[in-house]
């Protein structure tokens, strides 16, 4: 009943989107996503940083 959809859906789809957000905005909204994509790959592939660097508060309290 429910597959993957063929190229008719894709078109169907297609010219919804279009209808609701405009030739316009179809590139901005393409470009976020690609970005937003790769920044979360990057980020899972990346290990953790750690900061080190003393607080300025800390410091603060010590030379008085």
């Amino acid at each position: 009943m429910f597959g993957t959809p063929g190229f008719g859906e894709l078109i169907i789809i297609l010219l919804i989107v279009l209808v609701i957000f405009g030739a316009k905005k179809l590139p901005e909204i393409g470009g976020g996503l690609g970005k937003a994509i790769s920044n979360f790959k990057k980020a899972t592939t990346q290990p953790d940083e750690i900061d080190v660097t003393p607080k300025k508060d800390t410091e603060e309290k010590k030379g008085e």
